[in-house]
């Protein structure tokens, strides 16, 4: 007779609390993982961009960029968009659900040019064939960006508001109607540990975590239906402490890691129900007050900002060599 008690994986237990999404731009691995959503950024699009293997997806996407009457810096500009929704298209084939695909850093504080970028990347996914119910637009937790999703969702063009470290940029996005957030577990804690070299941190104190813990409540509490996506994981422990939250990206490797790990794995966040009156709407004055307060998100939106864009220029330089 089998054993109807037989252990399960910690990520298999982890996969009936909480949807599972792949964070990585390589298909192969999210081939292997075999998860419900994948999400990718310009640094994993760059790393997979320098795989061999990858080299005829990326000379596709290059032969089909129109070149004729415009400038270098705009077929390479084109040629990169087409790159990434290439990368997505590819990645869309082997999973059921969505793909998050990420707005290009340096229009971080310009909401007109990320409106525009993210209706020309969900045009080239149409030109695909793939309609906009799975794809989600990344741009950054700035209040640009966040006003730039409140457009787009209206347009019924779905986003993901990425860099997100203070609990000012979550309520902001939630209250613009943002589909989903996701705050940046590994990057708070990075900061701390920095600043606090003699602490030690652990899934119970470690910031990042008690920074989703708390937007979780908030958003539950006060019924908002923006999704909760944790994101940026140094280590198991912290995953293992979120346990119930709406959405995890997780790496390839720790996804390994909680597959080879058994035992019973305990939910640690739970949707009770709406029990609060919403807020008044936050103000940019107010949005920008919190933010200027707070020192770790402040600089880690900038850091975050400026490591995407460099990420971005380095692939302009492969394209431009390969055009």
């Amino acid at each position: 007779m089998p054993d109807t008690n037989q252990a399960t994986s910690h990520l298999d237990q982890l996969r009936d609390m909480t949807v599972i999404v792949a964070d990585t731009g390589d298909i192969e691995a999210i081939r292997k993982a075999e998860p419900i959503d994948a999400t990718t950024n310009p640094s994993l699009i760059l790393k997979a961009a320098k795989v061999e293997s990858y080299a005829p997806l990326i000379a596709e996407a290059i032969a089909a960029t129109e070149r004729s009457g415009k400038s270098e810096a705009q077929i390479i500009d084109d040629a990169i968009d087409r790159i990434t929704v290439r990368f997505g298209s590819e990645i869309l084939s082997i999973i059921p659900g969505r793909v998050s695909v990420e707005v290009d850093a340096r229009l971080s504080y310009d909401t007109t040019a990320i409106v525009s970028k993210a209706q020309k990347l969900i045009g080239l996914f149409a030109d695909a064939g793939i309609g906009p119910d799975r794809v989600l637009i990344k741009t950054a937790a700035t209040w640009e960006g966040i006003r730039a999703a409140e457009i787009l969702e209206g347009e019924g063009i779905n986003c993901n508001i990425t860099l997100l470290f203070a609990f000012a940029q979550a309520r902001a996005s939630a209250e613009a109607g943002a589909f989903l957030i996701s705050p940046f577990v590994g990057r708070i804690l990075d900061w701390y540990k920095k600043t606090n070299p003699d602490v030690t941190y652990t899934a119970e104190n470690d910031p990042g975590v008690a920074s989703v813990t708390e937007i979780y409540r908030y958003y539950k509490d006060h019924g908002f239906p923006t999704v909760v996506m944790g994101a940026s994981f140094r280590n198991a422990d912290e995953i293992r402490a979120l346990a119930g939250c709406d959405r995890l990206t997780i790496s390839p490797d720790l996804l390994a890691e909680l597959d080879d790990a058994q035992g019973p794995l305990p939910r640690m966040l739970e949707d009770n129900g709406a029990s609060k009156s919403p807020d008044a709407k936050m103000t940019e004055a107010e949005f920008r007050w919190e933010m200027n307060q707070d020192a770790m998100a402040t600089e880690k939106l900038a850091e975050g900002i400026r490591g995407f864009a460099a990420a971005h220029d380095e692939l302009v330089e492969i394209v431009r060599k390969l055009l």
